[in-house]
């Protein structure tokens, strides 16, 4: 069992930037890859970002490359995302998991522990 608790969500002004963090919690964390997804008002959860468990290589959705950045600290059992240059389109629930496999179009059914998720509200 792995449990996500995710923090760092906020309100900020377009171009702002915020860090997002989610802690783990169970001795298996670092053996997985490890995602973020998000939920807009109205939408379907979709992939933000992911991580191969030793924190080498990376994925993101096309809508936040180059802009968001995903990173691992696994002695901390620790997740983090960084968001840059934030866009009103990127307010949503953001929501730290666990996954089962690696790349850049996860869906829910890749995900195998979820977090509760935080807010994170960009305004214009």
């Amino acid at each position: 069992q792995v449990q996500l608790v995710e923090s760092g969500g906020g309100l900020v002004q377009a171009g702002g930037s915020l860090r997002l963090s989610c802690a783990a919690s169970g001795r298996t964390f670092s053996s997985y890859p490890m995602g973020w997804f998000r939920q807009a008002p109205g939408k379907e959860r979709e992939f933000v970002a992911a991580i191969k468990w030793s924190g080498g290589r990376t994925y993101y959705a096309d809508s936040v490359q180059g802009r968001f950045t995903i990173s691992r600290d696994n002695a901390k059992s620790t997740v983090y995302l960084q968001m840059n240059s934030l866009k009103p389109e990127d307010t949503a629930v953001y929501y730290c998991a666990a996954i089962s496999r690696l790349g850049n179009e996860l869906t829910r059914t890749d995900v195998t522990y979820w977090g509760q998720g935080t807010q994170v509200t960009v305004s214009s």
